[in-house]
């Protein structure tokens, strides 16, 4: 046994990804009788405080399991955040340079689909790799995936366009053009804590549906044979019965996401692998297995 250059480690993770495109997918997902017994209406436990920290415990044993392997993967996503950042501090787009960013939790948990496979597939086999994410692809339940993925980014570009909004009866046509004066206008001005405390209110509307109906949707969808509707149907129930601890749940979550913000998105590196496991480990808390 020895430590590979980069070339072997290389060869070796396409190996892998050979190997996952020619297997079954039901070598990776449910077996037909799994399924069956999967149909019917998932039941949702009530859970405490504790185990939300215990998710994060297994999303934290998750994250350093896969080592540099999760970090490669999760750079595209304060990348992707950087570059909107930076197309929105234009003069034009100013004005939604932070709802942008601060929406990003709003498709959060369409990008964290791929870390819960991983979860769920270092359960099933001990083991965890950053290929793992492809095999959501060949998961039975892609369509009703992609389509909950289509209606997290249609609520983002609600929330952009109510953001404009927001924006155009506040502060409006009197805002600053440069970044400093903007800034100023914003914090200094009534208009510009109308925008704060409408901005938020509104986002924070926008955030607490979003966790309503997808706090167990991915997770579940990839774990049984499921419609979409069901699935969003046991994510609703989930908040239903446990609205204190999602709550704090949620501000987990927005907490992570500012501090991983600072500086320049670089702590979301770490930061939405810990959050994307641990929603995983917090699904297998919430809802009864069917065996």
């Amino acid at each position: 046994m020895h430590i590979k250059n980069p070339m072997e480690w290389f060869f070796a993770q396409f190996a892998a990804t050979a190997e996952i495109g020619n297997a079954h997918p039901a070598d990776y997902f449910a077996t037909p009788t799994e399924i069956a017994a999967a149909h019917g209406t998932p039941i949702v436990r009530e859970i405490r405080f504790k185990d939300l920290t215990n998710a994060l415990q297994a999303g934290v044993s998750d994250f350093a399991a896969a080592r540099t392997d999760v970090v490669f993967l999760i750079l595209i996503y304060p990348i992707m955040v950087a570059v909107i950042a930076a197309v929105d501090a234009q003069h034009a787009l100013l004005p939604l340079l932070f709802p942008t960013a601060s929406g990003f939790a709003l498709i959060g948990p369409l990008f964290a689909v791929g870390l819960y496979e991983m979860s769920r597939q270092r359960e099933l086999t001990g083991e965890e790799n950053w290929l793992d994410t492809f095999r959501v692809i060949k998961s039975p339940q892609i369509g009703e995936i992609t389509a909950m993925g289509l209606i997290l980014i249609g609520l983002f570009f609600t929330w952009l366009a109510v953001a404009q909004a927001i924006f155009n009866a506040t502060l409006g046509a009197d805002a600053a053009a440069t970044v400093t004066g903007f800034i100023a206008a914003v914090l200094t001005t009534p208009a510009g804590w109308a925008m704060i405390i409408l901005g938020t209110l509104a986002g924070g509307l926008f955030a607490t549906g979003v966790l309503a109906i997808s706090v167990v949707t991915f997770p579940l969808l990839l774990d049984r044979h499921v419609s979409l509707a069901t699935a969003i149907k046991t994510s609703l129930l989930a908040v239903q019965r446990n609205p204190v601890v999602l709550a704090q749940w949620g501000l987990i979550i927005a907490f992570g996401l500012l501090l991983g913000s600072i500086p320049c998105f670089l702590g979301l590196v770490i930061i939405l692998p810990i959050l994307g496991h641990a929603t995983w480990h917090l699904y297998r808390r919430l809802v009864k297995p069917v065996r």
